[in-house]
Parts: structure tokens; sequence; C-alpha cells
């Protein structure tokens, strides 16, 4: 590499070594950091492409740009973010090639610059490592299935001792073909073999399947596996990395290290938690204590290298003694999030590809050795985790999926192979191939289990799950979910007119929905088995809702029981907690909270948007019949009250679901329920054989001649103030002569045509509705890629 003075930020170079490639350098002391701008005088020489501050500037500006423009470009192919980020460190190489734009390049990323955006863009890397140690829930170690624990170590220990095994009998034949990339090929063996949590969790949430059950698999076997892989890892590079007097130096590096083992979990930790209860509920964690978080974060980083260790091992270790989730971990995550993961990390997977030497030649016999070791690596990691799932009984191509996420390579490989590189443990040629390989294989296995696995498929081909397949006087379960304590009262509502009874029971599985913040795996609890070991910060707000169902089970003994659970995960994916919990509990109905909440003075006091994608998700997905229920205050019927229930009825399904939650309403004392069947003929006649067998008492049948969507709307402009209750069919996709206008004014498709009309806020009525959808039949995918 022959080296340009006017090309680098030093005064001058000689070079002292050919060989070895050594120069000897001069250079300003102190260095330029800022320029005087373009108009500087003629007696000041800080110009803007001679000062570190400018180029870093334009350096990242640039990175930037090609970043978003292969983000754009590769979107389409469903690829992982970070290869965009690495496809931008090819073109800015490539770039550096040719002539005239390579002369402009070289002058842009001037030789000794490069150790000052690196090392800048490290603290993203690091602050990566410690958002993840974050996010992670090492308590759940113990409280993990056998499955996991299976999965995670065969799949770790069996390519490793393959491979030892390889070593032990091929020795001289290797060291004959790989001669001095001994150390290449040992980093290509047990880097492959490793498995990432910060990868496997970035890939799921990319897929959208980490609330699914294989997600949660992968997820606990990846925590497994990262933890014992990072042991491993840091005791074998206590002995690695040992120079001079080898024992006296190793035992005082481990030494250091069982110190800082020690120090972050009795005395961090505690002190972590002790600053969660010194902040107040619903309250933010004061700026202070976040700030010397992040000054440990970096003394423990200048810890670890004394001891020989990489700077991210202490930010690793600290991140696990924070505890995940609000208060304190939400906000280290939200305060540290955007700097170091979104602008700093990028720019870091940039120059780590930037760094990698495409143009030299080096020996084919050596490129094949990396790349067989590479692939022989994945298949026997591949063959290791798929030999226990199935042992696990599950399907196969679950289990081929679950080893190919198990096998996903990402942002934290890059991160370590750039460091090897740079500490100078692996050569140029093992470093691109390794590099190369984190591409092909990240894409491999995302396109693959996006053709494998498909969560909504064990929804599809099941038996009738709604209420009206339900057989008389037969127990009625319902899944209510939850997202705020005001959707409580409303909800025993709706189990109020359900009509609980001796003969006919209800059992409710009330599910609180709570966001996924500052932690990385999914939380299912089932309060009536583990209350104690929730570990949530909302304590109260789960306390609310097992108080209240627990109240209103005591109050109808032998009719009523309530199971409350909380699911804390990603708004996105909350619609899989609902949709597995009602498949699991053979729920005949799910029941639906109204994204919009409306004052008194009927004004929209709020709207939360994700509860309506919820929604939205859960009605497509939804292995039952569904309810969505708006509500506009609490009647909590009881026997005492008089509650006037309107049933509009055009026909369908939907609207038969919701004539048999009409028919159990009537069951109840004080109950007096309108039909209102809306017709095309006048001369058309209501089946009361079938349908109002059972509704003889306390109801009234009228007719309604409505011929287009004008009519049918100035009828419910009539009756919506004279009901405290209505019950109707989404009628989702059915087209007939009385509704037929009223779609295009339709805001909440979700809704449908009625149900929205009447939640309109221009009747000024104060009746809740519940909009009822039958279980739609599903069918399951063969396959798909995109």
């Amino acid at each position: 590499m022959a080296l340009n003075a006017s090309e680098t930020m030093f005064l001058s170079i000689t070079e002292v070594d050919e060989r070895r490639q050594r120069y000897e350098v001069c250079l300003d002391a102190p260095p330029h950091i800022v320029s005087d701008g373009l108009w500087r005088s003629p007696q000041n020489t800080r110009t803007p492409m001679r000062s570190f501050l400018p180029l870093f500037e334009l350096q990242v500006l640039l990175i930037f740009v090609i970043t978003q423009i292969c983000r754009l470009i590769l979107m389409p192919f469903k690829v992982p973010l970070f290869i965009s980020q690495m496809m931008a460190g090819l073109i800015l190489q490539a770039l550096f090639v040719g002539e005239p734009v390579g002369s402009y390049m070289r002058v842009l990323f001037p030789y000794g610059t490069h150790d000052t955006i690196t090392t800048i863009t490290s603290i993203g890397f690091v602050i990566f490592i410690f958002i993840n140690g974050v996010q992670m829930d090492f308590s759940l170690i113990t409280r993990m299935g056998k499955k996991a624990w299976t999965i995670a170590i065969i799949g770790l220990v069996v390519p490793i001792l393959t491979a030892a095994a390889i070593l032990a009998v091929l020795t001289h034949p290797l060291l004959e073909v790989i001669d001095h990339n001994y150390n290449g090929f040992l980093v290509a063996l047990v880097s492959h073999t490793v498995i990432s949590f910060a990868v496997i969790a970035s890939l799921l949430n990319e897929l959208q399947i980490q609330n699914s059950e294989l997600g949660k698999l992968a997820l606990s076997a990846a925590l497994v596996s990262d933890v014992l892989c990072t042991f491993g890892t840091t005791i074998g590079t206590v002995f690695m990395f040992s120079e001079g007097d080898g024992t006296k130096e190793i035992v005082t590096n481990l030494l250091g290290l069982f110190a800082m083992a020690i120090f972050v979990p009795l005395v961090c930790r505690p002190v972590m938690f002790w600053i969660v209860r010194r902040t107040p509920e619903g309250r933010p964690v004061k700026d202070g204590y976040l700030y010397v978080i992040i000054v440990l974060l970096f003394l423990l980083g200048w810890v670890s290298v004394k001891i020989n260790q990489e700077f991210v091992l202490g930010a690793f270790i600290l991140g696990l003694a924070v505890p995940e989730g609000p208060p304190l971990g939400a906000a280290l995550v939200k305060k540290l999030n955007f700097f170091g993961t979104t602008f700093l990390l990028p720019i870091f997977v940039t120059i780590c590809m930037l760094k990698a030497d495409f143009s030299s030649t080096y020996s084919s016999t050596s490129v094949f050795a990396v790349c067989l070791v590479i692939i022989l690596t994945h298949l026997v990691k591949i063959l290791s985790c798929i030999i226990p799932a199935l042992y696990c009984h599950m399907p196969f191509r679950d289990a081929l999926s679950l080893a190919l996420i198990l096998n996903s390579k990402g942002v934290v490989e890059i991160g370590l192979y750039c460091f090897l590189y740079d500490y100078k443990v692996i050569d140029g040629l093992t470093y691109g191939i390794m590099i190369l390989s984190i591409i092909v294989v990240a894409c491999i296995v995302q396109w693959s289990v996006r053709f494998l696995y498909d969560p909504s498929r064990k929804y599809a081909g099941y038996q009738k799950r709604n209420i009206m397949s339900l057989r008389a006087w037969s127990e009625l379960r319902i899944l209510v979910c939850i997202h705020k304590p005001r959707h409580i009262s409303s909800m025993i509502d709706m189990i109020d007119l359900c009509c609980p009874t001796a003969e006919s029971p209800i059992i409710v599985d009330a599910l609180h929905l709570i966001e996924l913040v500052g932690r990385a795996l999914p939380i299912f609890i089932p309060h009536r088995i583990q209350r104690q070991e929730s570990g949530l910060q909302h304590r109260s707000y789960s306390d609310d809702v097992i108080l209240a169902f627990d109240v209103y089970e005591h109050e109808n003994p032998h009719v009523v029981t309530a199971y409350p659970c909380t699911a804390v995960s990603p708004p996105s994916l909350m619609y899989e907690d609902v949709c597995n919990l009602a498949f699991d509990k053979v729920a005949s109905i799910i029941i639906l909270p109204f994204h919009l909440r409306w004052s008194t003075d009927g004004e929209v006091e709020s709207d939360e948007k994700s509860i309506r994608a919820l929604n939205c998700r859960v009605l497509e997905k939804a292995p039952c019949s569904v309810g969505i229920l708006v509500s506009r205050g609490s009647q909590r019927m009881r026997e005492e009250s008089s509650i006037r229930v309107g049933l509009i009825y055009l026909g369908g399904e939907d609207d038969e679901e919701a004539l048999c939650i009409a028919k159990r309403a009537m069951m109840k004392m004080g109950m007096k329920l309108v039909v209102y069947h809306l017709v095309y003929e006048a001369e058309e006649e209501w089946d009361e054989g079938e349908a109002m067998e059972e509704m003889k008492h306390n109801i009234r049948y009228q007719q309604i001649v409505a011929r287009e969507g004008s009519e049918t709307a100035a009828f419910l402009s009539e009756v919506a103030k004279e009901h405290d209750f209505f019950i109707v069919g989404r009628r989702h996709g059915i087209e007939s002569p009385q509704t037929q206008g009223l779609t295009n004014w339709s805001e909440f498709p979700e809704l449908g045509v009625i149900g929205d009309f009447l939640a309109s806020p221009d009747l000024e009525s104060r009746a809740s509705i519940l909009v009822v959808q039958q279980q739609v039949a599903l069918k399951p995918r063969k396959g798909w890629l995109f």
C-alpha cells in the first residue's frame, strides 16, 4: 500500500519497512479539530478537508445517504436492515478504485481519519450491546423449560465437539493446507457456532414472530446460549491475550474479571433497585441517575480493557444488572436508543465493511478451506438444533425454522470480526470471507423462515368456535382484553350482558395487555399460577385487573370463573397473544375495547392508534368469534336495573351470532330487548320457530322497511337514544340494499356499516355498542417468500 501525504491527515510519511508496511509519520499536535471555514485567512492552514470534525461530518452524511438509498432499493427483497448498511460499505469501497471518483473519495476519507470515525461509531456498538443486555430478563434462565435448555446446549456443544474431533484427527493435513491462516480457521469455526441473543431478537423483530411459540422458544434458547458463550469466550480471552509473565497476568486478569462479575450484580443491581423504589409510580426516572449509569457503563468498559477483555464486556454485564422494563430499563433504552442504535451503529457497520480488502489476491486453497469450514459448521449446527426439536415433538417445518433462526448472524458478529481484525488475530482474507458470509447467511435465514413458518397456520382447519355452535346450557368461554384500567368496568358489564347462570356458566380469561418497553423477551403471566413472579413494574395496573375480576367472581359464585393474566409484548404483535390465548383456552368469543373514548360532552377524549391496529389484526386472525365493545359509560347490569337492549338484524352469519348473544341476555331479569329486523319488502317474515323460541318475555319485535341506506340512517337516528345497549353484526364485505351508500361514509370499517353509524358522535347517543363478527374460517398458507 503506497501512501501519499496529500491523501492523509499527516504532514509527512516515510516508509521504514516495506515488507511489514511500516511508516514514520509526522502530524500536528494538537491535531486540527475544527477549521476556519472556506473563507479562512491566508495565514491559517486549518482548512475543512484537513480538519477532523468537518471530515467526520461529511463522512457521516455520505454514509447516511448511501445507506438510505440501499435500504430503499433492498426493501422489496425483505433482507435484514443491516444488509443495506453493509452494502453501503461495499459501494464506498468500490468508489475508491476508479478515477477520478477515487481521488475525491481518498480526499474525503484520508488515511488518519479511519481511527477517528471507527472509535466514535464504536460507541454505538457498545450502546447496542448494553441495550440488549438491559432488555434481557436474566432471571428467565431459571424459569425456562427443558426444551429451550436442551436445544441451546446441544446446538452449542455438538458443533464444538465435532470440530474438536476433526481437528484432533486431521491436525497435520489441515496445517499443510491452511498454513499461516490457522487462527482464522479457528475463529471461523467458533464464531459460526456461537449464538447471539441480540442478533436473534433483531431477526425475530423483523420477521414479526417474537410473540409466536417459535419466536419465544428461539429467544429462550438464544438467551441460554449467549450467556454460556459469553462465559466461555471471556475465559478463553484471558488465556489467549496474556503476555509477558503469563501465569501472573492470567491470575491478575481472572481476579479482575471475578471482581467485576461480583461488583456489578451485588453492588450496582441493588443500587438500581433502590433507584426504582425512589421513583414515584408513573413518573420518569431522574436524569441524574441515568447519567451516573451511563458513566459507569464506560468506566466498566475501561476496566474490561485493562484485564485484556473487549470493551463491550463491561457494557454487557452492566446491562444484565439493570432491572428490565420500566421505569429504569425503559428510560435507559429510550435515552440511548436513538444516539447509539439508530445513529452511530449503522455507521459502525458501514465502516466495518469498508475495512474489508477484496482487491488483494489470496490463495484459492485458503479461501476454499475457510468457506468449507463455515458451510460445514452451519450444517452441523442445523442438524444439532433440528434433532432435539423433533425429539420434543415439534413439526419438521417448525424445527427447521428454529434451527435456521439459531444459525443467524448479524451486527454482533460484524463487531466481533472487526475487533479481531484490528488486533490482527485474523488476516484480511478471513475477515473478508466471514463478513461476506454474514450477508449470505442472514439473507438465507430470513427468506427461508418467511417461506417455512406461518404463525397463523395453527388457527386453520379446526372446529367451530362461536356462540351459535354452543350446545344449550353449555358453558361459555370468553376472552376479554384490557389495555387501560377504564376498560375493566365495561368488560364486566359485557359479561353481565351474557347472563352467567348455574346451568350456563361463564369462564372468563381476562388478558391485560401491556406494551413491551425496555426488554426484549415478551412475557405471559397467568396470575392464578404465578402472581409473585411477574417481575412487572406496572403492578398497580395488573393488580387492578386481578382484584376486579376476583371480586366479580366472588359476587357470582359457581356461575363465573375468572382467570386473569398479563401479556407484555410489542403493540404490533399483541394480536398473537390474544389469538394464542383464545386458541389454547378454546374461547368462543374475544371481546376487544374500541380505540376511541368519548368525554361526557361527546368530544373524543383519547384515540389509541395501537389499539385500533390490534383490533383489525385480531379480526383477521382470530380463531373464534370477535366482538368490539364501544363503551359509553358503565351501566353495571344488576338485577334491579332495567337495561334497554336493541338488536339490529339484517341477516347473515354475523347477525346470527349477535342474535345468540341477545338470546343469552334475555335470560337476565330486567332486560328489555327490541329486535329491529331491517327488510327490503314488508312481506318478508321473521322465522320465529328457530330464532325466537327462547326469547318470549320482555321482547318486542319490529320489522323496518328500508330500501336504501338513507332510510336505514334515518331509522337508526330515531332509535339511537332509545336504548342503553346495541348489539349488531359486523357484516364486513356483505352488500345489501339497506346499507347501500352508507359504506362510503364509514370511518371505522372494523365496526361494520351499522356499528360505525351508531358509534358516530353526531347521533349524541349514550348507548354502548357491541359489534360482533362470527368466526372466520382461515386457510393455511402453503408457503411464501415476500
